[in-house]
């Protein structure tokens, strides 16, 4: 494993957590329990980590007290800082996750994370790996979404490139699980922010690596055939022109097979028996010492 230079940890990392379960979620075993959604991903992300040294800004938005004792339980004392949110809501998590990542001097390399996502054991660091190994990576993402092969949006080449233990490709979005070094964080904060003000994921991930924008044709040919993804097109427009026309294209890259899924029922990351790796018995070491709260 590659480690950062210079910080006392590998990895920073804003993980929020809302306690209802989303729509896309409720086929799953979890039903309409978030607590217990919760904590299998909380388990999971830990046993990702692996060995790495990660310093963990946990966002509750709205949750009742046990969650907040749910994440004392599996993270070091002096590895967690809990941040009590009053139920701001999506577009404002996300905006303070964006305020801890770029004020923190802990880690070079920055991760956000969604309360929603189930990890393989001891991979993440593959893309931390990945990410510092390769000029040409500007964001990671441990989700191989089923999007990027099925939807005409996505339709056009990528490039492959083996390393490590995965194989890893090009992709034109994903959602808002990825991970980046803080100077490519700080270089594009205003189109990250962009989604705080009404913007949407894929159409922000559309205006950095350029995917589809410059091609009018594409935009015609969704709104005759009524497909939402000239909406996206749109919004990419809207909220990313400076971007489009004057930024650098980001290259954004997802291991194959996931590292991650989202858990969705209709959109879980291919190629991996998720059921199985969920119900399979947890190891997460439980710590019981307290922790910083803001």
């Amino acid at each position: 494993m590659t480690c950062v230079a210079g910080s006392g940890y590998d990895l920073a990392v804003a993980y929020r957590i809302y306690p209802q379960v989303s729509k896309p979620a409720r086929g799953l075993m979890f039903g309409d329990d978030k607590y217990r959604l919760s904590e299998a991903c909380l388990q999971s992300l830990m046993e990702s980590f692996g060995t790495l040294r990660v310093k963990l800004w946990v966002l509750l938005d709205g949750c009742p007290p046990e969650y907040e004792a749910l994440v004392r339980q599996y993270v070091d004392a002096q590895d967690l800082v809990v941040v009590r949110l009053d139920k701001v809501g999506n577009r404002a998590t996300f905006a303070k996750q964006i305020d801890i990542l770029v004020a923190q001097h802990d880690a070079d390399i920055v991760y956000f994370a969604e309360d929603d996502y189930f990890y393989l054991p001891s991979q993440l660091y593959e893309m931390i790996d990945f990410l510092l190994a390769h000029d040409d990576v500007d964001f990671v993402s441990p989700y191989d979404h089923p999007d990027c092969y099925t939807l005409d949006l996505h339709r056009e080449p990528k490039w492959v490139r083996p390393y490590g233990s995965h194989h890893w490709r090009t992709a034109a979005s994903t959602c808002l699980t990825f991970l980046a070094r803080k100077e490519a964080l700080l270089r594009d904060e205003s189109v990250f922010r962009s989604f705080v003000w009404g913007n949407d994921d894929c159409p922000l991930w559309l205006s950095l690596t350029k995917h589809r924008v410059f091609n009018p044709l594409s935009a015609i040919q969704y709104l005759c055939q009524g497909s939402i993804s000239w909406r996206i097109l749109a919004k990419a427009w809207i909220y990313g022109w400076r971007q489009i026309l004057f930024g650098r294209k980001r290259w954004l890259w997802v291991p194959i097979p996931g590292i991650a899924t989202h858990l969705d029922a209709k959109a879980l990351s291919p190629a991996v028996d998720w059921t199985a790796r969920i119900t399979a018995p947890r190891t997460t070491r439980v710590r019981n010492t307290p922790s910083v709260t803001s």
